[in-house]
């Protein structure tokens, strides 16, 4: 059976082996069970689609379907019951301010991740214009440097994005703030979660010039343009990962 080929992944990680088309197949097969399960269309105690059933449905090989399966009781929402059959857990209940980067698999965990960020970093960018010192106005620019120089060397730059926000959070004079952020960790980061090499050159050129603009208005002290230009990072973030992953269903 051949699988679909899509273009740009989003999502965890893959096993070694498997064929890059075959991994863009569980992906999507993932996707969407994930999706039936936290909306509630399969319940705890709920028998998950066989093999056989995951093949027909989404026309996969049964490499795939057994993948998907066990990428599903890696993130803990299904169980198998060996003789029996698969079956979906119960739910946990979410802790307070914590996300658990095991539970972030579909593309609707990222974008909530991102609405988070927008209702919190534009205050804190808001922030840390009106608070920072100088001392953390060098600290900022050496993580927004640190970020340039990572992306002129065309490396994944998940890691030192997050270290700029983190600084810019820092900047804000609110531990409670930082926390939450340090907590989400690369996770705040849409391209830890796609293929770095589906970002063109211009959309790089953007996103380095969007935390210019962010850094120039704490810099300056403005509150009202660095809580806009915030705002304007984490929309376009938003459009960015919205079309890598059409890309790979196209």
């Amino acid at each position: 059976m051949t699988e679909e080929v899509e273009k740009a992944p989003v999502g965890l990680q893959y096993p070694v082996g498997l064929a890059d088309s075959a991994r863009r197949s569980a992906d999507r097969v993932v996707e969407e069970l994930a999706t039936r399960i936290r909306s509630g269309d399969l319940q705890c105690g709920d028998k998950l689609p066989t093999e056989t059933e995951i093949m027909r449905a989404y026309g996969v090989s049964r490499t795939v379907a057994r993948e998907a399966i066990t990428r599903l009781q890696a993130e803990r929402l299904v169980e198998t019951r060996h003789g029996i059959g698969t079956f979906v857990l119960e739910l946990p209940a979410p802790a307070p301010f914590v996300i658990d980067p095991r539970s972030v698999v579909t593309l609707q965990d990222v974008l909530s991740i991102l609405e988070l960020r927008m209702s919190l970093e534009t205050e804190v960018a808001s922030l840390a214009a009106m608070r920072r010192s100088e001392a953390q106005l060098t600290a900022l620019r050496g993580a927004l440097d640190a970020l340039l120089d990572c992306r002129a060397r065309c490396a994944g730059t998940a890691a030192e994005d997050a270290d700029f926000h983190l600084a810019i959070a820092e900047a804000a004079a609110n531990p409670r703030i930082h926390s939450i952020l340090h907590h989400l960790g690369k996770n705040i980061i849409p391209r830890s979660r796609i293929n770095f090499a589906a970002l063109t050159q211009e959309d790089l050129h953007r996103v380095a010039q969007e935390h210019e603009d962010i850094f120039d208005a704490i810099r300056r002290q403005d509150p009202e343009t660095a809580r806009a230009a915030m705002r304007s990072h984490l929309s376009n973030s938003r459009e960015r990962l919205l079309r890598a992953y059409r890309g790979a269903t196209d």
